[in-house]
């Protein structure tokens, strides 16, 4: 319908700094993520893209600025004119409401795939472990691994690894996905099956910021694609603006030897 708003922010990023020791690596950061919609940020090394990524979940705490998900500050409440920071138990619950898909996996290497998966569900948000694991083989069933449900993780290659990360992550249903450069550990032939499966989240409306160095992923599936350099945003925009028509030298460089 015309005049209708369009979808409200999950994300709300505004003036984010963060420095370790004298490095600024963060530099003022704004940026909306809408509800529904996919976030590619690119950059070379040290820009200060992970690093965003992980003041989003309170991981790294941001030494000014404010983050919200869903209306809600990250890591801290309003006491008046004040922001005092969550106790740590506060934002561990904050926390299973982002999905967080590291890029080493970080599977537990003494469960097996289906424990990896229902561990948090139950143990965080107190599910009834049948419950947790019908939830967690229908997840494996999924990103097309449900016959690994009682192999451990040394028992499976770098790409299934990643898959059930990112079935781990589905499975406290987070209102939001954050990807940290998922297909870097993975060798070549093993990217597509990742990347198909976060296509395929794409495709249901779930709301996804991913850092990665995969452009053609950022062409196919990203509503919003953004540019960052030395802990500043430089450039955004939609997919064909950034990279077929960017406007700032340095984005130009950097695609000039990606893409």
């Amino acid at each position: 319908m015309s005049g209708t708003a369009g979808p409200a922010a999950m994300v709300d990023i505004k003036g984010v700094r963060k420095s370790f020791g004298p490095l600024q690596v963060l530099r003022g950061i704004d940026l909306t993520v809408r509800t529904g919609e996919v976030t590619v940020i690119l950059g070379p090394s040290g820009s200060g893209k992970s690093t965003l990524l992980r003041t989003i979940n309170h991981l790294d705490k941001a030494d000014s600025g404010r983050i919200s998900v869903n209306g809600a500050l990250v890591g801290y409440r309003r006491s008046g004119n004040k922001l005092r920071e969550l106790r740590e138990r506060e934002i561990r619950k904050q926390r299973t409401n982002i999905g967080f898909v590291f890029q080493n996996f970080h599977l537990f290497p003494h469960l097996t795939v289906l424990e990896n998966i229902t561990e948090a569900p139950v143990s965080a948000l107190r599910r009834p472990k049948k419950e947790a694991v019908a939830a967690a083989r229908a997840l494996l069933a999924r990103v097309g691994l449900a016959d690994k449900a009682g192999a451990y993780p040394r028992q499976l290659s770098g790409g299934q690894q990643q898959r059930v990360a990112i079935a781990r992550a589905l499975a406290l249903e987070p209102e939001l996905l954050l990807f940290d450069e998922p297909t870097s550990a993975l060798d070549p032939e093993l990217v597509g099956e990742v990347l198909d499966v976060i296509k395929d989240l794409a495709r249901q409306g779930t709301t996804m910021i991913v850092v990665t160095h995969e452009t053609g992923f950022a062409r196919e599936a990203a509503d919003t694609v953004v540019f960052m350099d030395d802990g500043r945003i430089v450039e955004q925009g939609p997919p064909a603006e950034v990279l077929d028509r960017p406007v700032h030298e340095r984005t130009k460089s950097f695609l000039s030897k990606v893409l």
